[in-house]
């Protein structure tokens, strides 16, 4: 009996990578704008931004990407509140698939964040480049870079856009995870008013009373806008910032507990692991993501 072997399709092909950036930017900072000939994507790790996609504006808000085709003009402002820190990742793909990212605004789950991480950690092995270089154009190799670096960047990215599109296959237009400027825009307050207080501990009524709104229309509208109740946004976002504190390791669990204005550190544990599926001691102990 005769093999034969299978050629295996591939649906994205990434041979080439641009510039990859991690930026912490001031809370003012304002980026005039440009075009180029490749595919770009803008992920907000921390905070909001507003962004011009071609002709139209919209709020970009934290654990969001906006993807931008070859030749659409774009820039991006910080919003004033919130100092956002940014990854900013180009590449060159001539996939028909991509058409797909054609602009779109979406949503990074959990895996594709870790992906993501990925994609930043290869390529500080693969390239002396600092992430943080805004007038970098041109990516610098490592004389003694890790054994296919640059290989699994091109895997990772593959792996972040099939993701993507596994998830968001079904979904047509950007209107369930984006909001535009001049529309009603109650839940990106909420959520800038949030990350600002991130480390308080509080309460819906507090919240609702800094946006003006009863208690209500503030949960209506946010569930509406952002798919979740505030109470438990706010919880998770808690709970990103504490694996961060976790994984820096300049804190011991109670100092982050403190930190975050927990009550105590069992309340703390108890509400980290209800989201995690952990203790904060067995994260530590089990999960090494991140920019290592």
């Amino acid at each position: 009996m005769e093999y034969h072997a299978t050629r295996l399709k591939k649906v994205f092909h990434v041979n080439k990578i641009v510039t990859v950036h991690y930026f912490e930017y001031e809370k003012n900072y304002f980026f005039v704008g440009e075009s180029h000939d490749f595919w770009e994507f803008v992920y907000v790790d921390r905070g909001e931004i507003e962004i011009d996609m071609g002709s139209e504006r919209f709020v970009l808000s934290q654990g969001y990407a906006a993807f931008h085709q070859p030749g659409e003009y774009h820039n991006l402002r910080a919003n004033g509140v919130v100092a956002p820190n940014l990854v900013v990742i180009s590449f060159v793909c001539q996939s028909p698939d991509m058409d797909f990212f054609k602009r779109r605004i979406l949503p990074f789950s959990d895996a594709e964040k870790q992906i993501l991480s990925a994609i930043i950690r290869e390529s500080k092995q693969a390239f002396s480049s600092p992430l943080d270089d805004t007038f970098m154009f041109r990516l610098k190799r490592r004389k003694s870079a890790n054994f296919g670096a640059e290989q699994c960047i091109s895997l990772f990215l593959e792996q972040l856009l099939i993701s993507l599109r596994r998830s968001f296959g079904g979904i047509r237009t950007n209107s369930t995870v984006l909001k535009r400027i001049g529309e009603k825009d109650l839940a990106a307050s909420a959520i800038a008013y949030m990350q600002e207080h991130i480390c308080e501990n509080l309460s819906l009524i507090q919240i609702a009373d800094a946006m003006g709104v009863s208690r209500t229309s503030l949960k209506n509208t946010f569930r509406e806008q952002v798919g979740q109740g505030v109470m438990r946004y706010f919880a998770q976002k808690k709970m990103e910032l504490a694996k961060i504190l976790i994984r820096e390791g300049n804190r011991n669990i109670s100092q982050i507990s403190a930190y975050l204005g927990f009550d105590s550190i069992h309340l703390f544990s108890r509400r980290f692991k209800q989201l995690t599926g952990m203790t904060p001691t067995e994260y530590g102990k089990s999960v090494k993501v991140g920019f290592e």
